[in-house]
């Protein structure tokens, strides 16, 4: 069984243009989907990462990250990440399909390998700790199977269904076995924002990486967590901030 993940990215992001190429730390010379890249390489679960970016020409940069942190890495349709999606995972002929958004520079390898366990062990369709937020936002992990991709991708026909990729799956869930991850209760914090979308939330993270990378490169949500119970005051930073709407 080949378990590939699949990184979204591109350049041109309608609130915060260039977001993923943001240096974190500032000053580190390492990009946002550099980061996420080097926390996705330490999952023991995945076998391969792949970057899915767009035939832009702004995405060449993107290209440059993948390349520099030995990631594998797909053109495909700008608007269609569904079709983006399919067509690099049957490229690299993927079992199983790990969807990371680029803009989680936090992603935490071992809750990413806790919805993977879960998948693989229930033999589901389809596994997330999403379709409930139980995790903060920016921890995001869906897990599918190449076959349940490409009926998606024949079957999927509304705009934001190929747009966010994964819409048709679950809300056709009597087609589907669909499982749900949920945070153990010391980690259950849905109203907690560490993805990165606007300045504001590049403001955050830049503190958390200021405070937690120097002693960790690669610290989780435990310490995420007992970083804002300590400075609470932190999450006013991007408090104001809205998740953009699916449809």
């Amino acid at each position: 069984m080949k378990i590939g993940a699949i990184v979204q990215a591109r350049y041109s992001s309608t609130r915060l243009p260039g977001k993923i190429l943001k240096e974190l730390p500032s000053g580190s010379g390492i990009t946002a989907l550099g980061q996420v890249i080097r926390r996705l390489k330490r999952s023991k679960k995945i076998n391969e990462i792949i970057v899915a970016t767009s035939l832009e020409k702004s995405a060449d940069r993107i290209l440059a990250v993948a390349k520099r942190e030995g990631a594998g890495y797909f053109r495909g349709s700008k608007e269609n990440v569904l079709s983006r999606y399919y067509l690099s995972a049957r490229c690299n002929n993927l079992d199983v399909i790990v969807r990371i958004c680029s803009d989680c520079p936090c992603i935490d390898p071992g809750v990413v390998d806790s919805v993977i366990e879960k998948h693989v062990k229930k033999k589901a369709d389809y596994t997330s700790n999403t379709l409930e937020r139980t995790y903060p936002r920016g921890l995001d992990t869906e897990v599918f199977n190449f076959d349940i991709l490409e009926k998606t991708y024949k079957n999927a026909k509304k705009d934001y269904e190929k747009e966010h990729v994964t819409p048709y799956i679950y809300t056709n869930n009597s087609l589907f076995r669909i499982m749900q991850v949920k945070a153990p209760k010391r980690f259950f914090w849905p109203d907690l924002r560490i993805t990165l979308d606007t300045k504001e939330d590049y403001a955050l993270i830049s503190k958390v990486f200021d405070h937690l990378y120097p002693r960790d490169k690669y610290f989780g949500i435990s310490e995420i967590i007992s970083l804002f119970k300590k400075k609470p005051r932190l999450r006013l930073i991007n408090k104001k901030i809205m998740q953009k709407k699916i449809k």
